[in-house]
């Protein structure tokens, strides 16, 4: 070997030399990086514990229901307020107040009531008549019942609002009854009103306070009309992905036995399918040419729940052009550069089918995998809602005029009677919001970090879990000289069993590397959304450079990772020593890595794109009534994107559940490969393992850069 080839080789650590006793993954092996191991127990523990703290502190129903002033839910069962349903604003104008954004709460008295206003009426005026009053009073504070104070005292105690208006409860709170005739806002036919204070006062006061108290409730009204959407639609939502379940394993079977077909037809049917998008787009373009308000832009008309409003834009059809043919455009060229590459891929992705044919059990896998993140998903997204809502009700001191008081919490039971009623007259104790003043309310914004933390490092080793199992499973398969009679009975159940027993540590360490990047890549992500509104560039940079940064790091340590998992399934060695050794390995074959892997990469995406595609325009035609044969049977929508977007990422999700198993098997025979052919040279003493199919396409002068770097010397 010449002095390059050393130079080449000394660079990348030292290749693999023949050994007659390896025969594929090591039996006799033992507990790796027990440190990682441990820990991993032990935050489990931890994660455990805070999630029984926040399921015993934590309330959902305050997410869902309205509380008054003293933080009481309405409408709650075996409570005073049991049939009072409905929350009422004593002054809603208070609500345009920015303070309500901050803190979600109007700075006036909330109360209970079994039913919002229909009339116009002033306490002033109500008092003088009995049958008025006994009505006003159901929109009185409890205590003002039985006070005989003077009317102008009443007011000066907030225990009855100054004046009713007709209202109507949205979301289960009273907002003004606003119709608009003739562009006129009015309220209850009136576009003035009295304010019970003697004042006339314009409507548009009342709107703009409902708007503030709206924003929360806005984003609540589009949730509630979604989850109607999933309630009529989720039966069409399960066949939609059983159909993409069933393209999948059609396309996976098919695929073990055509391969070469299959993926010809697939390239020209993802240039179909985007060909037919294009041709859609345009002619919807060309159709609403001319018609009235096609032209506004998409700028000009903002952000619309309803989706469809977009559809009657020509802009919209026009982007949809571009970012399609764009794509195809992308797709073909790359096809024209790597067709000889193709034809390489094509005999591993036939090769990766001999194995799953052999190992068939290993496409029912990723089941497995999916279950187990379903159950890291709901746990962690249950945990995160108790923990938002373990908070108690706080109470702070409002008021409108100058106050030292203002803002300091307070207790209801005896403010009346404290110094800040005797210095602020017009001060109230009013429920605020939902915090708290003891150790675990202080540390709530940590634990719900740690819950988050969690989350990523049990879904990241759940996934490391299936990627060691299968990669175990498919060595097996690679190294057995005889396919399939040298392989072990059970491949994947075995490997599975491997994993666990001797490798969860170092499962945990390479799981933990990438948990604390990506918890860093979510952390960065919220500090850009809080410095939106922001004005410092520089700020802005960094950050956006930073989020770069670990992006890309975040896509190096996950390919790093797999490719250790690998090592850890064949040798048994700890994750540094995988990850090390995996690392060289494939910078001594970086030609093959880049041919091979993106090229197998960019077939497999264009596979998933051609199921996602066929199913989402499948689901598109149904839910938008365009298919004659099942038009009655789509259901009603407020929103038809709502199936069709979950449609298509479960659909995606599914294909890429199948196609994990291929591109890990694609990975796993590669790395084998690549091993070979440093322990073996092909003579008969010293036989290449892969089959002689896979021999005669790699073998034929197609990716020797070993060889070249060898003969330089």
């Amino acid at each position: 070997m010449g002095g390059h080839g050393d130079n080449y080789y000394g660079k990348h650590g030292t290749p693999q030399k023949y050994d007659p006793t390896f025969k594929g993954p090591i039996y006799d092996r033992g507990c790796t990086d027990i440190v990682c191991c441990v820990l991993l127990v032990v935050a489990i523990v931890g994660y455990v514990v805070v999630g029984v703290v926040a399921w015993t502190h934590g309330d959902p129903r305050k997410v869902i229901h309205p509380t008054d002033s003293r933080g009481q839910f309405c409408g709650q069962q075996g409570t005073p307020n049991e049939k009072k349903p409905f929350l009422f604003y004593f002054d809603i104008v208070k609500c345009a107040s920015p303070l309500v954004l901050l803190e979600f709460q109007c700075p006036t008295t909330q109360i209970c009531v079994s039913k919002c206003p229909d009339r116009y009426m002033t306490y002033l005026t109500a008092h003088g008549n009995a049958a008025a009053l006994q009505y006003y009073r159901n929109f009185c504070t409890p205590e003002s019942k039985s006070s005989k104070k003077a009317p102008l005292e009443v007011l000066r105690d907030k225990e009855c609002p100054a004046m009713l208006i007709p209202s109507t409860p949205l979301a289960r709170r009273c907002f003004p009854a606003i119709q608009a005739k003739k562009g006129v806002i009015m309220v209850g036919n009136e576009t003035t009103y009295d304010d019970g204070h003697g004042r006339r006062r314009n409507v548009t006061e009342l709107l703009e306070g409902a708007k503030k108290a709206n924003v929360v409730l806005e984003t609540r009204q589009l949730a509630m009309k979604i989850f109607e959407d999933y309630t009529v639609s989720w039966y069409w939502i399960i066949i939609g992905l059983v159909i993409a379940m069933v393209a999948s394993l059609i396309f996976i079977v098919l695929l073990r036995f055509l391969a070469g077909i299959m993926v010809w037809v697939m390239i020209v049917m993802v240039i179909l399918v985007l060909g037919y998008g294009i041709f859609h787009c345009y002619m919807e373009y060309a159709k609403l040419k001319g018609e009235a308000g096609s032209d506004v832009s998409l700028a000009d008309l903002g952000f619309q729940t309803d989706l469809r409003v977009y559809l009657h834009l020509r802009q919209t059809w026009l982007a949809f052009l571009i970012i399609l043919c764009v794509l195809e455009l992308v797709i073909v060229l790359l096809l024209i550069f790597l067709r000889k590459r193709i034809l390489i891929a094509i005999a591993l992705i036939k090769e990766a089918s001999r194995a799953v044919g052999h190992i068939m059990s290993s496409l029912l896998f990723p089941l497995c995998t999916f279950f187990l993140l379903c159950l890291c998903i709901a746990y962690w997204a249950s945990t995160a809602v108790f923990l938002s809502t373990s908070n108690e009700a706080v109470y702070k001191v409002f008021n409108e005029s100058a106050c030292p008081f203002s803002g300091q919490t307070c207790r209801p039971e005896t403010f009346n009677t404290s110094n800040v009623t005797k210095l602020c007259p017009d001060a109230q104790c009013l429920f605020a919001f939902y915090g708290g003043e003891t150790a675990y309310h202080k540390y709530l914004i940590v634990l719900q970090f740690f819950n988050v933390f969690m989350f990523f490092w049990l879904a990241n080793f759940v996934i490391a879990l299936g990627q060691v199992t299968l990669a175990g499973a498919f060595a097996s398969y690679y190294w057995a000289f005889k396919k399939p009679d040298d392989m072990p009975a059970f491949p994947l159940f075995s490997a599975f069993g491997r994993a666990l027993r001797y490798h969860t540590g170092s499962l945990a360490f390479g799981s933990l590397v990438l948990a604390v990047v990506q918890v860093i890549r979510v952390t960065l992500e919220y500090l850009d959304h809080r410095l939106k509104a922001a004005e410092n560039k520089f700020a802005k940079f960094l950050l956006s450079c930073l989020k770069c940064c670990f992006w890309c790091l975040e896509k190096f340590i996950k390919f790093l990772n797999r490719n250790a998992y690998i090592m850890i399934a064949i040798y048994g060695t700890n994750f540094c020593t995988s990850a090390r050794n995996a690392f060289f390995l494939l910078m001594r074959n970086i030609i093959r890595v880049a041919v091979l892997d993106k090229v197998t990469d960019f077939l497999f995406f264009l596979g998933k794109l051609l199921i996602v595609g066929s199913v989402g325009i499948l689901a598109f035609f149904f839910f938008t009534h365009r298919i004659k044969l099942v038009q009655d049977t789509a259901p009603p929508l407020n929103y038809y994107w709502v199936p069709i977007l979950t449609v298509i990422v479960g659909s995606y999700l599914i294909a890429h559940g199948f196609f994990s198993v291929y591109g890990m098997c694609v990975d796993t025979l590669f790395l084998c490969f690549c091993e070979d052919l440093e322990r073996n040279d092909g003579s008969p003493e010293r036989p290449y393992y892969m089959s002689p199919e896979l021999s005669e396409i790699l073998l034929k002068g197609h990716l020797e850069p070993s060889k070249s770097a060898d003969s330089q010397g």
